[in-house]
């Protein structure tokens, strides 16, 4: 009977523990499931981060490329640009020197005034030449103008591209960081 007693005991003890076992593998089990999806969130999540990044390097190339695109426009312009300041110095000279001839010319009818019937065939000579230095005058300052208004165009285009190259630039420290903080979120897990 005692032992029978303590058979019963047993039964019950081993009852008891495969009851908490039970309930410790369900545990177990809800636990699995729980873990299981968190994993299956945190490979969308990496591969979502993983398509981001890959966009972000492909948007830092892009950027690179549209710098490095800037970069050559923009010494093709200061190229043109000296060459434009060189053509309007040119101008310049060409115009001085002009201006010299007509005082030269001016001078010289003056003097020539004394004898009328020289003087009136000169004249004619000197009108043609004073005709001639006019055009080539104004050549030389339409020449000056243009030179003017193609260094202007130039220096736009050039501001133009610099602010381009502003906007790209922070477009990338912006796609920077939020890779850093999506990293730093991540390595938070």
């Amino acid at each position: 009977e005692e032992d029978l007693e303590k058979t019963e005991e047993k039964f019950v003890a081993a009852s008891g523990k495969l009851d908490k076992a039970g309930t410790a593998a369900d545990d177990s089990e809800r636990a699995k499931k729980v873990f299981q999806n968190k994993a299956e969130d945190d490979e969308k999540r990496i591969g979502s981060l993983e398509k981001e990044l890959k966009e972000a390097r492909d948007k830092a190339e892009a950027a690179d490329s549209a710098y490095d695109e800037v970069n050559k426009k923009l010494a093709t312009c200061e190229s043109d640009l000296e060459k434009a300041e060189e053509r309007a110095d040119v101008g310049e000279t060409k115009i001085t020197e002009l201006e010299e001839e007509l005082r030269v010319v001016a001078n010289n009818l003056k003097s020539l005034e004394v004898a009328e019937e020289k003087a009136n065939q000169r004249e004619k000579s000197y009108k043609e030449q004073i005709k001639t230095l006019t055009a080539k005058l104004k050549q030389a300052e339409a020449r000056a103008e243009f030179a003017e208004k193609s260094v202007q165009k130039l220096q736009k285009e050039v501001d133009r591209l610099e602010d381009e190259l502003v906007s790209e630039q922070e477009k990338f420290k912006a796609v920077t960081e939020e890779l850093e903080q999506t990293f730093a979120e991540m390595s938070g897990y």
